[in-house]
């Protein structure tokens, strides 16, 4: 977990409409609109870097939180696991537009990709966990998402006496509120989804995107796209403002708006998200914090509209969609869209 953590306060640089984003300025006047690249150089100066190609982790730590991350045992009333809401094959994500808790609680936000997670310096849509092991000591006894107490939760865990052993044979105190959820963090960190197609571009393979996709991720970084969604993770390592140039029907509550930011200091009258990470978008529908958007097309002309104060052609809409397209990468050498646990 990256301690680079970024807050951006509310893109004020950029606010007046048709004024170019000092981001996407400063790409233009270092040349970096371009797109020769020589087959195997890989690319260096650009805003957004490959997920690596392994993560070292314990195998035996990732298989048990692999088990505990699918063990209803977890949750108040034994009813919804952790990848209940979180499912490899939906891109780490659900496919609804809220998810259902315990005693079908709806929580206030959509639920966002677990996939690549330990690559985001902030979690949640608000950013108020900064480590896996912050967002998974808190999610158990979240009302919305597992109601569960901890007391309870370790003693179910600990009347399993093959499980008991398990943990008695990887930490010395056995089954703990901490082994536990260092388990299901090792777990996490093992999920990357490396050599999506853009990876292997910025790698050297210059073939690996099609014309559509290079002139995608070239509008990306003209736009100013690239100025919040940037990293490995596209994403994922700073707050921003939603509504910079007027009010989109997913943000009129203002700072009242569910699963908003407190405190930040970024915005008294818009509200203030994390920004999402963009790996593996286009397995992720629906968007946005609410989960009020269906389609990649409809987000980038909100996010176009809204945040960069433009007015974007189809064209130009189909050609970065094309670019998120290239961000899909792979689970255990299976592209993810081919996945099937």
């Amino acid at each position: 977990m990256t301690d680079d953590i970024r807050i951006r306060r509310a893109g004020r640089g950029c606010r007046k409409a048709g004024r170019l984003p000092i981001v996407a300025l400063a790409f233009l006047l270092a040349g970096g609109v371009t797109g020769a690249h020589a087959q195997g150089t890989p690319l260096s100066g650009e805003p957004i870097t490959p997920v690596p190609l392994d993560v070292v982790t314990d195998p035996a730590r990732v298989s048990l939180g692999q088990r505990l991350f699918s063990d209803t045992r977890l949750s108040g009333d034994n009813s919804i696991s952790c990848s209940s809401c979180h499912m490899i094959a939906r891109g780490g994500a659900d496919g609804l537009r809220l998810s259902r808790g315990p005693q079908n609680r709806v929580p206030p936000t959509n639920t966002p990709t677990i996939l690549n997670v330990s690559l985001s310096a902030l979690l949640n849509w608000n950013g108020r966990n900064r480590s896996l092991t912050g967002q998974l000591r808190e999610v158990v006894t979240n009302p919305h998402i597992m109601d569960g107490e901890w007391p309870t939760v370790l003693a179910r865990l600990r009347a399993d006496t093959a499980l008991a052993a398990e943990f008695r044979g990887l930490y010395p105190d056995g089954i703990t509120q901490d082994s536990v959820i260092d388990a299901l963090a090792e777990y996490e960190r093992s999920l990357l989804t490396p050599n999506a197609p853009f990876d292997r571009y910025l790698r050297g393979e210059a073939d690996a995107l099609s014309p559509e996709a290079k002139a995608g991720y070239e509008l990306f970084k003209f736009y100013g796209c690239v100025s919040c969604h940037q990293g490995v993770n596209v994403g994922g390592n700073m707050l921003q403002a939603f509504g910079i140039f007027g009010s989109p029907a997913a943000a009129e509550g203002g700072p009242d708006t569910p699963g908003a930011a407190r405190d930040t200091g970024i915005s008294p009258s818009e509200p203030v998200f994390r920004v999402p990470s963009l790996r593996n978008v286009a397995q992720t529908a629906p968007y946005f914090h609410n989960g009020s958007v269906q389609t990649l097309p409809e987000a980038i002309d909100i996010m176009a509209n809204y945040q960069l104060g433009r007015s974007i052609t189809p064209d130009d809409i189909a050609q970065i969609e094309a670019f998120l397209n290239s961000l899909t990468g792979e689970y255990q050498g299976i592209p993810l869209g081919d996945y099937q646990p």
